[in-house]
């Protein structure tokens, strides 16, 4: 077993203890912020990503070791450098997030991620086993590069992962002077919301700092409450569905392509989504841009 999943494998009794906290205490909620066939899909859709991890970090470890021998630093661990690998990996993953939500190719993987209507502790399982296909590892080979063990970047990685699943919730409000610095559940609220004025904001994963410095930050509103998925007319409970939705469409527009110049738009231009327009109580209501 690699360490990097044995962290997440520990962690997973605490994930699941804090789901079925949530689930209790919001039994008698309306509008429902649970239902069962939304939470089995990100259940699902969790072991497939974890197995597709493990498979990618399995055959992809050698490369690592290949590239970290080009390394510039010889870097001692120590606690100023872990903390700084804490740091350099939270940089990095903001701007992989932030592509993610530019590129399609990236989005395609990441769409699974946002597609659910409901937004809860489990929709943190809610993640795509095609993310070592899409190249979300390709994010982190400068830490490699810079001189950080292979071993220290992923485990990083998945606590950093291990950290997000708890800013997924609606049962917490705000926390005060945290606000500033940290990704709080208000902040990944706005993140997952399909409001128009709430699309492509707070990226952050731990640190919500690069959103201010990037001009990616919007504060939840008490006047403008968070709706939540795609604004693509999508809405499914099958993980295979889930998963190869944006894929699916990206190869269909791919077979009418005329060139290379158009096929290169087509998987690595903007993602073909909806932009929500009007804000309602039933849901994003969009058009098609």
């Amino acid at each position: 077993m690699i360490p990097v999943e044995l962290i997440l494998l520990a962690l997973s009794p605490v994930f699941l203890g804090f789901i079925a906290w949530e689930w209790l205490s919001s039994r008698k909620l309306t509008p429902a912020r649970y239902r069962w066939q939304d939470s089995a899909a990100n259940a699902v859709l969790a072991l497939l990503h974890q197995g597709s991890d493990m498979l990618a970090l399995l055959l992809l470890m050698p490369f690592f070791i290949w590239l970290h021998q080009y390394r510039l630093f010889e870097i001692e661990l120590s606690a100023g450098t872990i903390a700084f690998a804490f740091l350099l990996q939270d940089f990095l993953y903001y701007w992989f997030h932030r592509a993610s939500h530019r590129v399609r190719w990236l989005w395609a993987s990441h769409v699974t991620h946002h597609s659910s209507r409901l937004m809860n502790f489990s929709t943190a399982l809610r993640q795509s086993l095609t993310y070592p296909l899409s190249g979300m590892w390709l994010f982190w080979t400068p830490m490699i590069l810079l001189g950080f063990p292979p071993t220290l970047v992923f485990a990083v990685v998945a606590l950093n992962l291990a950290f997000q699943f708890f800013v997924h919730t609606q049962a917490v409000k705000k926390l005060g002077l945290l606000e500033w610095v940290l990704n709080t559940p208000s902040h990944h609220r706005v993140h997952h919301a399909c409001n128009a004025r709430y699309i492509d904001k707070n990226f952050a994963g731990v640190l919500i700092i690069w959103d201010r410095l990037f001009g990616t930050f919007v504060p939840e509103q008490d006047n403008a409450p968070c709706r939540y998925g795609i604004t693509d007319d999508f809405n499914s409970d099958n993980p295979l569905s889930i998963t190869f939705y944006e894929w699916r469409r990206m190869w269909n527009d791919a077979r009418h392509i005329r060139s290379w110049k158009q096929l290169l738009m087509v998987m690595f231009g903007a993602p073909k989504r909806q932009t929500s327009t009007v804000d309602n109580a039933k849901g994003c209501d969009s058009v098609e841009t």
